[in-house]
């Protein structure tokens, strides 16, 4: 060992040990040695039980909430200390928390197989084209996107009483004919695995192992309300008052917008929120907040973000400009409404990131002589967008044409300095 090495090693104060449901008999030589070695030893109550025989040094159980037991962990720091996790720490673990706290240079990752690897082995099912679900402390709603014929997934619960919850909601979405796999306490001793419909799984009385996950067969009926993979989600899937961007007309918006890895949109004016929900559906990494000033809205934007399996969207109650002084910047803007207003198309432009994108739509005279003096100054695209749908017209069918709406699309220069 080089001297380089020895110094990055001495660095690594931490370590992250993975522990399964076989306790320290699935632990390798280094794992067990360093959790001996240890000064203090972070983990959850049963992970402490699970290691007790190896643990020489102070056992500290993690505390609710969880973040005083790291400040706690973060006093400690330059000891010898080891955080026991379950299976893999950085798969929907405590090592991503850790990781925003304590350098990776700092620390030591002793992996074992995570739950999601396990109940993929037990079914044979490659991870890779798999569907892998964490409902652990998040939103039942997460699941939603995730349901389509054929699809398999595998979804990590928070109790017993999940898999019974989880298949309800399966049975309320149309997708009661779905074959379910209940896994239990996987690699201990308690191990079982039963096979069932949603359906007869939402009827069960008896509640699971604690600690189970599910594997699922999607299987939808005529009635299942499946999320399509592309922007553009048919109208009737969003509750409105009237205030919504139309399906034909949100697929362009979205195309424009260009969602990104990581990216935040603020979607000003949001009416039934259908903009910030459809960027939010593209990738799970994006963020959206919703700005809308009747409560009324707010309340409907969040019920729709919940059934469209979004849960993650922000709402912000307020008009703009003046509810957007505290948000953080956008790395893209839809204005559904408020165009016309030229202090908040200024503040849009000023706000938002270099390499960012602005879109606003118009349907009045009055906000498309605003697009259209906003295209004079700073360019961008200024496109009129015109469609019609076939409808009955009296006894036959004739075309219906869909109000024209004027779409400004401008992209923030890195460089950008405001004309005078």
């Amino acid at each position: 060992m080089d001297n380089n090495a020895r110094v990055a090693e001495a660095q690594r104060w931490l370590t992250l040990v993975g522990i399964g449901e076989d306790g320290v008999e699935g632990l390798d030589t280094r794992a067990r040695e360093a959790i001996g070695a240890a000064e203090v030893v972070f983990g959850g109550t049963r992970h402490l039980a699970l290691a007790a025989t190896l643990i020489t040094g102070q056992a500290i159980a993690w505390p609710s909430p969880l973040g005083d037991g790291i400040e706690w962990l973060l006093g400690h720091r330059g000891r010898r200390v080891v955080v026991l996790a379950s299976g893999d720490p950085f798969h929907y673990g405590i090592g991503a928390t850790l990781a925003r706290h304590v350098p990776a240079e700092e620390m030591s990752v002793l992996a074992a197989p995570s739950a999601f690897s396990l109940a993929c082995a037990r079914m044979g099912w490659p991870m890779q084209s798999t569907r892998l679900v964490s409902l652990h402390g998040r939103p039942l709603e997460a699941i939603h996107p995730h349901l389509h014929e054929g699809a398999r997934l595998v979804v990590l619960t928070s109790d017993g009483e999940a898999p019974a919850t989880i298949a309800r909601r399966l049975v309320e979405r149309g997708f009661g004919r779905s074959r379910v796999q209940v896994l239990e306490a996987l690699d201990g001793e308690r191990e079982r695995r039963s096979e069932t419909t949603a359906a007869a799984l939402a009827e069960a009385e008896e509640s699971s192992d604690p600690l189970n996950v599910l594997a699922v067969t999607v299987v939808a009926d005529s009635r299942a309300q499946v999320i399509a993979l592309a922007p553009g989600r048919p109208d009737d899937r969003f509750e409105h008052d009237g205030q919504l961007t139309r399906r034909d007309v949100r697929a362009m918006t979205l195309a424009r917008l260009a969602p990104c890895h990581g990216e935040r949109l603020w979607d000003i004016g949001a009416g039934s929120g259908a903009i910030a929900i459809e960027w939010l559906l593209c990738d799970d990494s994006l963020e959206a907040v919703a700005i809308e000033a009747e409560t009324e809205r707010v309340a409907r934007i969040e019920r729709n973000a919940a059934a469209m399996g979004v849960p993650r969207l922000s709402t912000v109650e307020g008009r703009a400009p003046q509810a957007l002084a505290e948000l953080a910047d956008p790395d893209a803007i839809f204005v559904g409404g408020g165009a016309s207003d030229t202090e908040l198309l200024a503040l849009c432009i000023d706000r938002l990131r270099p390499g960012g994108r602005l879109v606003a739509n118009a349907v009045t005279l009055e906000t498309e002589l605003a697009l259209g003096e906003c295209y004079r100054m700073l360019g961008g695209e200024l496109i009129r967008l015109g469609h019609e749908h076939a409808a009955p017209l009296g006894g036959m069918t004739g075309w219906a044409p869909a109000r024209t709406i004027v779409q400004w699309c401008w992209h923030k220069p890195r460089e950008f300095s405001a004309p005078q």
